[in-house]
């Protein structure tokens, strides 16, 4: 699947997008692009490759926003396989800045879909979020858009052999901007340690495992799905206590109260999805509306329809605190 192909990775250089490149690469991958607006990030990443030992030769590094669209259908020259990673993720941020938000998540997985379509791509896999499932906020709302993009686009491709689908997952643990680095800079400075409410649940796993589930959904799809995955779920409130014990430090916890645009629970796939989707023992499998069902049907034979009216974080069985620092300290937690 990944042997002998040139492949790109748009936020390539973000927490998931460097694990991804890394198992690119030791997939042998022919090529791999990344593709990003940040020179120190790519600057970063090249030296990180580098000390571990990774093959340099089969890497590229374009500087680029997916927003522009003639640098992008640069890029994608000669590539096999698309994973469109870049976004803008912050809630708070595009809130704030909600044109914003829909220039880069929007217009951006637009251009991405046509530059894929016009020098013939096979595979564009687009990474989403729990957000997008009844958002609520602005950043869930220009991921959802661009989900649809991404399904409407494999039933208007005509005869081009592409396929285009979407993952769709929660909290990366330990990624750049979440809350566990927070947590380890309060704990630094002596506290406290702020939590919007400790009874907050949300849908969290590795890095290492969302690189997983990326290529899995590539590996099976027929095209237009958006894959969910069954992930772990934890408090906040619990998140909290796990980074303070393995600081072994005496810190004190402050409830400041949700932001804007943030709810108590996370859904990653809601009622109206449900009743489209079809369930295995990992994952959910979203049938685009406007493609017959029975198709999907026959190539998940084994599937069974799904049997929850949502897929939410509330009223669930949550990790346990050791549960907790298993995946804090670098193992995978499925």
């Amino acid at each position: 699947m990944i042997r002998d192909k040139k492949v790109l990775v748009t936020g390539g250089t973000g927490t998931v997008g460097k694990k991804l490149a890394q198992r690119l690469l030791e997939l042998d991958a022919a090529v791999v692009r990344i593709y990003s607006r940040d020179e120190h990030k790519q600057y970063a990443i090249q030296e990180h490759f580098t000390y571990h030992g990774l093959d340099m030769n089969r890497m590229r590094f374009f500087l680029g926003d997916v927003r522009d669209k003639e640098r992008l259908k640069r890029s994608m020259e000669d590539i096999d396989i698309v994973f469109h990673l870049a976004a803008l993720k912050h809630v708070p941020a595009c809130e704030y800045n909600p044109s914003e938000a829909v220039k880069t998540n929007v217009i951006g997985t637009q251009n991405v879909i046509e530059c894929a379509m016009e020098t013939g791509v096979s595979a564009v896999v687009y990474t989403s979020t729990d957000k997008a499932a009844s958002p609520t906020n602005t950043m869930g709302a220009s991921k959802l858009l661009a989900e649809r993009l991404i399904s409407s686009a494999d039933h208007w491709k005509g005869p081009r052999q592409i396929k285009f689908l979407s993952v769709r997952f929660g909290n990366i643990i330990n990624s750049r901007g979440s809350v566990v680095p927070l947590f380890e800079k309060q704990i630094a400075r002596g506290g406290p340690v702020t939590v919007t409410d400790p009874e907050m649940t949300r849908f969290f796993m590795s890095a290492d495992r969302a690189v997983d589930l990326i290529l899995g959904s590539l590996a099976i799809s027929r095209g237009g799905e958006t894959f969910v995955f069954k992930m772990p779920v934890l408090k906040v409130g619990d998140l909290a206590r796990a980074v303070v014990e393995n600081s072994g430090k005496d810190v004190e916890m402050s409830i400041i109260g949700l932001r804007p645009g943030e709810k108590m629970y996370e859904e990653l796939m809601s009622e109206e999805e449900s009743a489209r989707a079809l369930e295995t023992d990992e994952l959910f499998i979203i049938i685009p509306y406007d493609h017959d069902r029975r198709e999907y049907q026959e190539r998940y034979a084994s599937a069974r329809s799904a049997e929850c009216s949502t897929y939410s974080s509330t009223g669930v069985e949550t990790m346990s605190l050791e549960d907790i620092k298993t995946m804090l300290n670098g193992h995978k937690y499925s």
